[in-house]
């Protein structure tokens, strides 16, 4: 298993060790004790799986008070996936990083909890898996805009289908204070 730091710290990508040959392929997604040691102490509560088609962006999503981190993956197809430092306080505070995840290169996406997250999906559909570090709170639920222009995401597309909760999402300097995590 290897780990790559991206410009935000405590957001990394996981690549697994992959063993394949003409038969197909076998990797570990997850080991707690290899995570553990790698400095990634997890414990997950939820586990999801969503399919979109071509040109869905979802997010930019995030729970508080009852945050949520991910360990995000794609199963079938490729995304570009977002995460956003929305901890107030933060030396990264409104700073992203994005990755390309893709069922061919295997690589996990963490996002810890304080972070925003979205996706694109770039193939004609894709599955993605997502584990929790907490449950699913309705109260908690909350988002960004996706193309909040001080965030400045740089998105493969241009024109996404998106949720009308997503389309509708404040900018992240007219989200209240206390909807936003704090930076420890």
């Amino acid at each position: 298993m290897k780990i790559i730091q991206t410009s935000l710290p405590g957001a990394v990508v996981i690549e697994p060790q992959v063993f394949g040959d003409s038969r197909g392929f076998f990797y570990e997604s997850y080991n707690r004790d290899k995570y553990a040691a790698a400095g990634l102490d997890l414990r997950f509560v939820q586990s999801n799986v969503s399919r979109s088609a071509r040109g869905v962006l979802r997010g930019l999503h995030y729970q508080w008070p009852h945050p949520q981190g991910k360990l995000v993956s794609v199963l079938d197809g490729e995304v570009y996936d977002v995460a956003v430092d929305i901890r107030r306080g933060s030396p990264t505070f409104g700073q992203w990083a994005g990755v390309m995840l893709t069922a061919e290169n295997h690589r996990h996406f963490w996002i810890p909890e304080g972070f925003a997250h979205g996706f694109c999906v770039l193939s004609g559909h894709a599955t993605f898996a997502y584990q929790c570090t907490a449950m699913y709170d309705a109260k908690a639920d909350a988002g960004v805009r996706w193309n909040d222009a001080a965030i400045g995401i740089d998105w493969p597309i241009s024109e996404p289908a998106l949720s009308d909760k997503d389309a509708k999402a404040p900018v992240l300097a007219d989200v209240p204070a206390e909807r936003l995590p704090v930076f420890a």
